[in-house]
């Protein structure tokens, strides 16, 4: 039997997709993988899931591609000269184990000059998790991701938002994009791994992110 896997992406940059996998990880005992990380000063996304979901190492696999230029990737990469080569990007073997995979920036954020995300998302065609944020917007920004995504005939296992109770919004996403909603993270302070966790588990069922 395959194991579960799951791809967590997000509407953008920013909207929390780190700290919501370092408490998916730790909800449904998975693996974590960035194949892709952008800017190496400070902590790493691998090292903050590390952190935050208390980890052992043997449970983060390492990167594919390690750019040290903190940008969107098409600048880092034309900056480092590197290219990414989306064939390279395949879904590594976890032994049985359970994994959750981090998307960089958005469905469309560029890999090279040829390629976006979701070309790779459209390839490996694992169900993903859409994480989008509660501010003003959120309703355009999540109703596209969930357009593109539906067109690449790639499956969405639900929405996760982050932030700020918005029940108006929720609402208008779930229904007009006819989606599942898993759950609200709220904004944490402190964050620490005590307090993810604790809302976490307040927030979100394990059994909702099986396929």
């Amino acid at each position: 039997m395959r194991p579960q896997r799951i791809v967590v992406t997000g509407t953008g940059t920013g909207v929390g997709k780190t700290v919501f996998c370092a408490g998916l990880v730790n909800l449904i005992g998975a693996k974590f993988w960035k194949p892709v990380q952008a800017g190496l000063q400070g902590e790493t996304d691998a090292e903050r899931v590390t952190r935050l979901g208390v980890l052992p190492s043997d449970r983060i696999l390492p990167e594919r591609y390690r750019l040290q230029t903190a940008d969107s990737l098409h600048c880092s990469t034309e900056a480092e000269e590197v290219r990414i080569d989306t064939d390279s990007l395949e879904v590594p073997d976890t032994g049985g184990h359970p994994l959750v995979i981090e998307g960089t920036g958005g469905l469309m954020e560029p890999l090279n000059c040829g390629s976006v995300y979701i070309d790779v998302l459209e390839k490996w065609r694992l169900p993903v998790v859409l994480c989008a944020s509660t501010a003003p917007g959120t309703i355009n920004y999540s109703l596209l991701s969930i357009e593109v995504l539906r067109r690449r005939q790639i499956d969405i296992l639900g929405i996760a938002f982050v932030g700020e109770k918005n029940s108006d919004a929720v609402r208008a996403v779930c229904e007009i994009g006819r989606v599942r909603w898993l759950g609200r993270l709220p904004w944490i302070a402190p964050l620490s791994a005590d307090t993810l966790q604790a809302a976490f588990s307040a927030s979100f069922r394990g059994e909702d992110f099986r396929p």
